[in-house]
Formats: C-alpha cells, structure tokens, sequence
C-alpha cells in the first residue's frame, strides 16, 4: 500500500504529516469502527449476512493427534549414545592405565 492510500484510508488528507500518536489514534479508530460488534457484543443491523455466527476459540488448536513419545525418541538416543561414548573413553582410559603403571592406578580408591 503507498503512503498516499494509507493516508486516505485513515482519514488523512494526501499532503499531510501525521504525527506516529495521531496514526495510533487513527488506526485504533478504524478498529474499532470495523470490529463494534465484537467490542459491545451486539449485532448492527444490515452488516452482517444471513450466515452470522459467532466464532468462539477454545484455546490453541493443536492440528489432530500427535504422538509426542516418538518425537522424543531420537533425542534419547542421542543422549543414550553420548552416555555410552563417555563410558567407553573412561573404561579404555582406565585399562590403559592399568597396564601401562599396574602398581598405581589413580582410578582406584
């Protein structure tokens, strides 16, 4: 939309320079001009078809039926793998400490 059409679609006339307050106001003005009957909660006579109804939401809709426990279960083998790479390095680590000096080992107590 150009800066001209705005203007005239807020009321503005083309060679003026709104303040950003009188563009809020303006804009708040249209919304509540266009949305009356969702603010006072009646219906104005003649704007709305045959078809009305009133929509109502009930919380975020959540797209059908998701099985959650299989998203998590790449993520558990991830952090099962990275358990288990660490236990590796550690056992390794501790036989070649063993063999390499097998009177002292720092692993044991």
């Amino acid at each position: 939309m150009l800066v001209d059409e705005a203007k005239i679609l807020l009321g503005f006339s083309t060679n003026s320079c709104p303040t950003p307050c009188q563009v809020k106001a303006a804009y708040r003005r249209k919304i509540s001009e266009a949305y009356t009957c969702l603010l006072s909660g009646t219906r104005q006579e003649g704007q709305h078809g045959v078809g009305y109804s009133r929509v109502v939401r009930s919380g975020v809709p959540r797209g059908g039926r998701k099985n959650h426990p299989l998203i998590g279960i790449p993520f558990l083998f991830i952090i099962l793998g990275t358990v288990t790479l660490g236990g590796t390095n550690v056992a390794r680590a501790y036989r070649k400490q063993r063999a390499d000096c097998p009177s002292h080992n720092p692993f044991l107590p």
